[in-house]
């Protein structure tokens, strides 16, 4: 019998996991821009362990093995930034990753009182896209990365969360 992926908070210990994780995952995104310098190739070990730390952040596992992750932080005005959504790549396309958003858009609403959720992708990022604006998010706008990458801004009230869970 197979087991079956759970989501669940992320603890300091699953930092390095999420960290090498991360860094597998992007690699397409990077091949995708010719830019192997994006954001989540270059952030350090001990940058993901702060973010786990003091963000809302989630896992997939299977077994012990993280396959998936994402973290979420609330602004002042009550925004919950919702970044580095990433699955394991032998387990794209199961579901994964909606999941995983799903759990960090109930915690941030729930448990931080975010009013409304914002996330971005590179604009060539077609699955990212079509995943996100599946669960209800829409473009409010474009920006560019600090690594240069055009990104669109992505946004949904944080009440609708509950119509795509």
């Amino acid at each position: 019998m197979g087991m079956s992926v759970t989501i669940s908070v992320a603890t300091g210990q699953d930092a390095e996991q999420i960290f090498r994780l991360q860094y597998l995952c992007f690699q397409s995104e990077a091949a995708l821009y010719g830019n192997y310098r994006i954001d989540p190739l270059v952030q350090s070990l001990d940058s993901v362990r702060a973010e786990v730390a003091s963000d809302c952040v989630f896992v997939a596992r299977l077994g012990d093995e993280v396959v998936g992750s994402v973290r979420g932080a609330l602004d002042d005005d009550g925004t919950a930034a919702i970044g580095k959504l990433c699955v394991h790549p032998r387990l794209q396309g199961h579901g994964i990753g909606a999941r995983l958003l799903r759990a960090a858009e109930s915690a941030l609403a729930e448990e931080h009182g975010a009013t409304r959720f914002r996330l971005s992708a590179g604009h060539r990022s077609e699955g990212n896209l079509r995943l996100y604006r599946r669960v209800g998010y829409e473009t409010v706008g474009t920006s560019q990365g600090q690594d240069g990458v055009p990104m669109v801004v992505l946004e949904k009230p944080a009440e609708a969360y509950a119509a795509t869970a």
